[in-house]
């Protein structure tokens, strides 16, 4: 039976004077008049005014007492999108996610998509700014790449009131016992900056502190930042942030944040910041952005609120998850859907000819002449993300994101490829199209949800060790032939089990370049050994962290920084941001 929506008009494109394909993101960006939040609520789900807290004319966090996101409500179906192993050649899943989303309104399906908010790290650093790309953008473009409604602010100042709480804690009498050798809770800031991973506070004398050893880590390392992202309303991020273990005592005896009696504080520093914010994309159809993992050190993931409210009010909801599907679909089923009961009712596996290329050994500088082989080998990469996703029962759309050089023989193989796995690929043009150069995958996605519900299946069981979690991820997802863990790691494995943590899904932290924890390697590796340095528990997030290889949780800059290249011009408008 075909699925049932409700019919919408269809989307026409906005009345714009678009750009030359080339021209940079911000410029396309500007050149679309964003539409009144408060009119595209009302005239998109009937929401009145007072639902919105407005943060200007075109951004606003919406209030969940007026959404129904109650079991017995209407729910919309659940599209995930992820993505082959990243390169730099770029690959487009946020890019696709939004053209995908426009492409069902064109289709007069009732849709919206779920977004991570961009990190100030990356966007001054390697990756550039995470709303989109092309015609299939997110508006405003500067807000939401540039602090936008403040809740990355809330999480970093929660984050460092509990590390200044901490150490206050010790230094007026530590009535909980903390030993300062034993404080695991870090600080963090919104950017990158590796001279920060390791530092020492409290000198200077008695009056200034206890010294001990820590340092910091980035905003969207923070286990607050996922607790944001996972908590179900008021009462459970209260309940997760005083879950959280900021140390030990000297007989290893955890001490949490309620053992302080602070979690009170924190919570209402994220009373705000817990609510969704909803913006547009370049066509005025809406956008929810909300919280920021980053996937390859953390669950990569958006909010749940974000999900619930966008799946309440549309018939069908985009969402997409970090990086490559090794890790960004695996922490989303493993984690955001084991805790919360969500299931995606669809998936679309995100490649391009260059990125394919690239993974099958041809350099950057060569990736626009014709290569079948190369081709044929990089494709190794895809099939090992497709084979990933049936196994945990999902029947991937593979949508190819169509560059201008890419030949019609190129995406016949692909389209060959994809088929020889079961599996249906689109090109798409939503880059250059926006909606309209989408609407075939778009049909291709909902064709699939025809087909009927996919029974999704968690790799692994809640009771399984955590060791064996690690190694079953390992071993069916990135193909290792084993996995070594430090003697510190097997040590940490051991106190987590023995403090009851066992039942927790595992949060694998490596590299996103590379199925193995070597970024150099490409393609498809097989028979790699996973290198396990240490292993953090994340108690109020609800997971265990696996720190695999050389992956920082604060990462430094690039020879040249994005920063470089971003400044206003003679008009007070920001250049450079991409």
């Amino acid at each position: 039976m075909s699925l049932q929506y409700s019919k919408l008009t269809p989307a026409t494109p906005p009345e714009a004077d678009f750009p030359p394909p080339g021209t940079p993101d911000i410029e396309i960006a500007r050149s679309v008049q964003p539409q009144s939040i408060l009119l595209l609520a009302q005239q998109r789900f009937g929401l009145p005014g007072e639902s919105l807290v407005p943060f200007g004319h075109y951004k606003a966090k919406l209030d969940m007492a007026y959404v129904d996101t109650s079991d017995s409500a209407p729910r919309g179906k659940l599209v995930l999108v992820t993505a082959i192993t990243p390169t730099p050649a770029g690959e487009g899943k946020t890019t696709t996610s939004v053209g995908l989303n426009d492409g069902f309104n064109r289709l007069g399906v009732r849709s919206s998509v779920c977004l991570r908010e961009p990190s100030l790290g990356p966007c001054f650093g390697m990756k550039g700014g995470a709303a989109g790309g092309g015609r299939a953008q997110v508006i405003p473009m500067e807000d939401i790449n540039l602090h936008f409604n403040g809740d990355f602010h809330a999480i970093t100042t929660a984050h460092n009131l509990l590390a200044s709480l901490i150490d206050n804690h010790i230094h007026w009498g530590n009535e909980t016992g903390l030993d300062p050798r034993y404080v695991s809770w870090r600080r963090v800031m919104d950017l990158t900056d590796r001279s920060l991973r390791n530092m020492v506070c409290g000198l200077g004398g008695a009056a200034h502190g206890v010294p001990r050893e820590t340092g910091f880590d980035i905003t969207v390392s923070s286990e607050i930042m996922a607790i944001l992202c996972l908590a179900d309303g008021r009462a459970d991020l209260k309940q997760r942030l005083g879950n959280i273990i900021i140390g030990r005592r000297s007989d290893m005896t955890p001490v949490t944040v309620r053992d302080l009696g602070v979690e009170g504080s924190l919570t209402v520093l994220l009373k705000e910041a817990l609510q969704p914010n909803l913006v547009q994309s370049l066509e005025h159809n809406p956008v929810f952005i909300h919280g920021g993992p980053f996937a390859n050190i953390a669950h990569g993931c958006n909010s749940v609120t974000a999900t619930r409210a966008a799946l309440a009010l549309n018939d069908v909801v985009v969402t997409e998850a970090g990086f490559g599907a090794d890790l960004g679909a695996e922490k989303f089923i493993d984690i955001k859907c084991r805790q919360t009961g969500l299931r995606p009712d669809a998936a679309v596996v995100v490649c391009t000819i260059r990125a394919l290329k690239m993974q099958g050994g041809v350099p950057r500088s060569q990736l626009s002449v014709p290569d079948l082989a190369a081709l044929r080998a990089g494709a190794a990469n895809l099939e090992r993300h497709v084979r990933n996703l049936q196994q945990f029962g999902l029947t991937p759309v593979v949508c190819i994101n169509r560059f201008p050089d890419d030949t019609e023989e190129e995406m016949s193989l692909v389209q060959s490829i994809s088929e020889s796995l079961g599996v249906r690929a689109v090109p798409a043009d939503h880059w250059a199209m926006g909606g309209e150069g989408a609407t075939e995958l778009a049909q291709a996605v909902l064709d699939q949800m025809d087909e009927g519900t996919p029974e999704v299946n968690f790799l692994y069981e809640d009771g399984l060790p955590l060791a064996d979690k690690i190694r079953t991820i390992a071993t069916r997802i990135y193909h290792a032939g084993s996995v070594e863990f430090t003697t510190v790691a097997k040590r940490q494995l051991e106190e987590y089990e023995s403090l009851g943590f066992g039942h927790l899904p595992v949060c694998i932290a490596k590299t996103q370049y590379s199925f193995s924890a070597d970024s150099s390697v490409k393609g498809a590796p097989s028979g790699h050994m996973l290198p396990v340095r240490e292993v953090r528990l994340a108690a109020g997030a609800g997971f265990v962290v696996a720190v695999c290889g050389d992956i920082m949780t604060m990462p430094g800059l690039p020879r040249h920084p994005a920063a470089l290249d971003i400044a206003l011009d003679e008009n007070g408008l920001v250049v450079g941001l991409t």
